[in-house]
């Protein structure tokens, strides 16, 4: 595994809607890894990650990528950089088609023969989107979408892929679709960070995870072993 450090978060705390949601937080990202923050609804997750990609403000903290610190920097900004978020809900351009939808996420490119290449690795990724590539985006389920918002975000070829909350709303059959590319994405040498409330199936294509409760950090391991603890079993399992 690569020692390299890509994403590291120290002290974090962040409020949101007057509360203060996160709480001194502590954690990093390496290279090649596929790192999960899992938790109940309200844990702070998506907090944290919006803090992450400049989308709130942090009361405190420190948030480090590629070893410089990236406190106050804007999404635009660090999308240039190399870390690309996917959402939580998604947020396609539903009047616009995939194959424009996906162009879009190469916005700060201008390579245009690898655009088009680019954009035909997302359909042997995603074979769905090929079908339906001159379809408006606004116009598909909600896994396809999911899909589509992957595929924006690995256009910009991004070092750091975060994805907050993917499985949320969708289908089962749509959830192990899911599930099934974002550790494709990770074998290909993908970094990513995955925010997910479905802990068994997060942590069980994680390389390490971090639980998190009422805006900290209670445990942290190998994904394998918070799989087993008693617990995270207890808690998130349903054992």
């Amino acid at each position: 595994m690569a020692a390299n450090t890509l994403l590291k978060v120290t002290g974090l705390q962040v409020a949101y809607g007057g509360i203060q949601a996160v709480k001194g937080v502590d954690f990093e990202v390496r290279e090649g890894e596929l790192v999960t923050l899992i938790g109940s609804n309200g844990a702070g997750k998506t907090t944290t990650m919006k803090a992450i990609t400049g989308g709130l403000p942090m009361l405190g903290g420190d948030i480090e990528y590629l070893g410089k610190s990236i406190r106050g920097r804007g999404a635009w900004d660090l999308v240039k950089e190399g870390l690309a978020m996917v959402p939580e809900g998604r947020g396609v351009f539903a009047r616009m088609t995939i194959t424009e939808n996906l162009q879009m996420g190469a916005y700060i490119r201008s390579d245009n023969a690898g655009i088009a290449a680019d954009i035909e690795k997302m359909f042997v990724l995603f074979p769905r989107l090929r079908e339906r590539k001159d379809q408006l985006a606004g116009t598909m389920s909600g896994g396809e979408q999911q899909m589509l918002a992957m595929g924006r975000a690995l256009m910009s070829r991004p070092k750091v892929l975060l994805l907050d909350e993917p499985s949320m709303g969708l289908s089962p059959i749509m959830v192990d679709k899911i599930f099934e590319v974002v550790r494709d994405v990770s074998a290909l040498g993908m970094t990513v960070l995955l925010v997910e409330q479905n802990a068994s199936r997060a942590l069980g294509i994680a390389n390490r995870g971090y639980v998190m409760e009422s805006g900290n950090i209670t445990m942290n391991g190998e994904a394998k072993a918070l799989l087993n603890d008693p617990r995270v079993r207890a808690a998130y399992l349903g054992e």
